[in-house]
């Protein structure tokens, strides 16, 4: 999970070049160094993260877990570009994300990150097909409406491709956003509390179909999650508590 770090640090170029690839970091795909994260609050400075290394190979799934407030969506957002960091460097499918600019960061999530939140996060004024076409018809795919319909197929909403997602079900919406997050073949798929909003037993069918579509992709999983259940099927935990990692077990 974590890595070691030569003393005085080590000054990587902003795009490791392909021909060090394989001698300098041959399997991390996201890695992050002495992450902080410190916000303004009426009664001054908060910190939120408090110094954070973390590291995940291509292929495994991470569960990140702690209590509410520990700092494990910031951390999340952070690791995935959607935030940068007060201090400290990310690294995400080679590119150094906490030196680019917001559009360069965009693109890099375009192309390598998938996300699944809590709260679906579909387009309301969009049908669930439209929803899972738009970040492929973001990034210039042909085959938008083809392989939307795809994977609409594959979580079993083939039937409800015109439905708007009031017209639907939380489970439902689930469904869409994981089609949407898998359709443009993202490396590493960023879940945060994906069955929070739902009842047990659809919670459980929308883990399975995480998992199975991880595993059919081999995709990287990062998953933040209250439920003890659902990160024990993950490869690795890694525990945060007042924004410090103090756990991280393989399974």
């Amino acid at each position: 999970m974590h890595i070691e770090w030569p003393a005085g640090g080590v000054q990587w170029p902003r795009r490791v070049p392909d021909s060090f690839e394989q001698d300098l970091m041959p399997t991390n795909i996201l890695r992050a160094k002495g992450l902080v994260k410190r916000v303004p609050t009426a009664e001054g400075e908060l910190t939120i993260l408090a110094g954070i290394d973390f590291a995940v190979d291509a292929g495994d799934q991470v569960a990140v877990v702690g209590e509410s407030g520990s700092g494990k969506t910031t951390l999340l957002g952070i690791l995935a570009g959607l935030d940068l960091p007060t201090l400290g460097d990310v690294w995400l499918d080679g590119d150094e994300i906490t030196a680019l600019g917001e559009e360069q960061r965009a693109r890099v999530r375009a192309r390598s990150v998938g996300f699944v939140f809590q709260t679906f996060q579909l387009i309301d004024s969009l049908t669930a097909l439209e929803n899972v076409m738009l970040p492929l018809e973001l990034r210039g795919d042909r085959r938008a409406k083809e392989d939307a319909r795809e994977f609409l197929d594959r979580v079993g909403l083939g039937a409800r491709t015109t439905h708007y997602p009031r017209q639907l079900s939380g489970g439902e919406q689930q469904r869409v956003a994981i089609a949407r997050a898998f359709a443009s073949g993202p490396k590493v798929l960023f879940a945060d509390e994906p069955t929070g909003n739902l009842d047990t037993h659809t919670g459980a069918r929308i883990a399975d179909l995480i998992f199975d579509l991880n595993r059919e992709a081999g995709t990287t999983l990062v998953l933040v999650t209250h439920d003890a259940a659902l990160a024990e099927r993950c490869g690795s935990t890694v525990t945060l508590e007042a924004g410090r990692v103090v756990a991280a077990v393989d399974a």
